[in-house]
């Protein structure tokens, strides 16, 4: 049995490929489906199943183009309530691969249809728990609420989080290989480790979740300072219990011209330092300028499913990548053109004078962008004001603007987006990003 784990870095999310004697099953696939096929054609492989351990809120799937371009059976837990084709894979259930045997084990917790995939061959064992158990974590109960074929209320997640861990491995050994689908960075959970696989034995041992513990203890851990929930992830969900649309198709329409100007909502990719010396006025700056940045999650957090926005680029080379980015998160069908810019009538930023600023502190309106459960733990400046990125579009008009305004997050990396949001919403204020030197200012 050969197991193959897949990363895409921006979403910390792994999927995976198994195969025994030619036949091979994708689990979790993200929207690009060419490294599977790569695969399956390098290890002369055939493609027969795809396995969803539930619908997945913060990345698209591409289960139903697979299914529609190979032939292979989709299987989930009949509680997820597909509308694609698809078979029950739920507890009791079991595929054959070859040689290898698949089994399904119903696990909710993060989702009431989450499942975990126990595949064995001779002496392997490997699980694939999805959102169920990460490494050093669990996945959080807080994302069904108001989205999905079956919602549920947090506290009755989190108790079900508590039977699944406390129950449903009881019997595996500790051998057992754990293959999560998300790593660290993911919003899907709160403490994960960096690392991308673990053995059940270990996660008994260290993790916090399968220490001996009350329920109530193991609830109130588990619930407590979870991350925000980026406005896209509920569209996600239903986008993957419908199945999402074949990639390439969905991209070929949106064409790339070069603009002095645009109307509505403008996101703009390129660096801090390039958008600061010349973009189109209201533009916001969340920064793909590199293959690991936050790019998906911050547009999913920043603009609002079906919100129509135009994507400013530097160079037309890289319109494909960023298209790709962007389908990570279905966010193509809102997208209305792709441009990039000439030198004419640009706006500019001003730049802050950080030493002016270390000794002034008083004469500026700081404003923290850091998401609440950062804020929670310690500000940076005791007096600044608390308005989360998240939530930055509907909350900046609050903002005083009788003296400059600062904007901070803990790095530099989302500051950029809040400054020039906070710009956008208070045209005739003066607003600085501060940018890196944040880390000045930190023990």
């Amino acid at each position: 049995m050969i197991i193959k784990q897949f990363e895409y870095k921006p979403l910390s999310h792994y999927s995976y490929a198994i195969i025994s004697d030619g036949k091979m099953a994708v689990i979790d696939p993200e929207r690009d489906v060419s490294g599977y096929y790569a695969f399956a054609k390098a290890n002369n492989a055939s493609i027969t199943a795809i396995i969803e351990t539930h619908p997945h809120a913060d990345f698209v799937s591409s289960h139903l183009e697979i299914h529609k371009e190979t032939g292979a059976t989709i299987y989930n837990s009949v509680k997820t309530g597909a509308d694609y084709p698809h078979e029950a894979f739920d507890s009791g259930n079991e595929i054959k691969l070859g040689n290898a045997t698949l089994k399904a084990i119903n696990t909710p917790g993060h989702s009431p249809d989450s499942i975990t995939i126990v595949a064995s061959q001779d002496d392997q064992i490997a699980l694939f728990t999805g959102d169920t158990i990460f490494i050093g974590d669990v996945g959080r109960p807080d994302l069904r609420e108001k989205a999905g074929n079956l919602k549920a209320k947090r506290e009755e997640l989190a108790e079900m989080m508590y039977d699944t861990v406390t129950n449903q491995f009881s019997d595996l050994p500790d051998h057992a290989i754990i293959y999560p689908a998300h790593g660290a960075g993911s919003l899907c959970g709160k403490s994960l480790s960096d690392a991308a696989s673990s053995t059940l034995g270990d996660e008994r041992k260290n993790s916090w979740a399968f220490q001996p513990q009350s329920k109530e203890t193991f609830m109130n851990t588990l619930l407590d300072g979870q991350p925000f929930i980026p406005s896209y992830f509920g569209y996600n969900v239903a986008i993957n219990k419908a199945g999402a649309d074949n990639l390439e198709p969905s991209l070929e329409s949106i064409s790339l011209v070069e603009k002095t100007k645009a109307t509505g909502l403008i996101v703009d990719m390129r660096d801090e330092a390039t958008f600061k010396k010349g973009h189109l006025e209201g533009s916001i700056n969340i920064q793909a300028v590199s293959d690991t940045s936050k790019f998906e999650t911050w547009l999913g957090a920043i603009v609002k499913p079906q919100e129509d926005f135009t994507l400013v680029i530097d160079t037309a080379e890289n319109k494909d990548k960023l298209l790709q980015r962007i389908s990570k998160i279905g966010y193509e069908k809102q997208l209305r053109e792709v441009i990039t810019l000439s030198t004419d009538n640009l706006s500019q930023t001003p730049q802050l004078d950080v030493e002016h600023f270390k000794n002034n502190l008083d004469a500026y309106t700081i404003v923290d962008i850091r998401n609440q459960s950062e804020i929670n733990e310690g500000k940076i400046f005791e007096k600044a004001l608390e308005h989360p990125l998240n939530e930055l579009r509907d909350t900046a008009s609050d903002i005083p603007v009788n003296q400059p305004i600062v904007v901070h997050c803990a790095g530099g990396y989302r500051s950029a987006a809040g400054s020039s949001i906070v710009q956008d919403i208070l045209k005739n204020a003066t607003v600085y990003d501060l940018s890196e030197a944040v880390k000045e200012f930190q023990d």
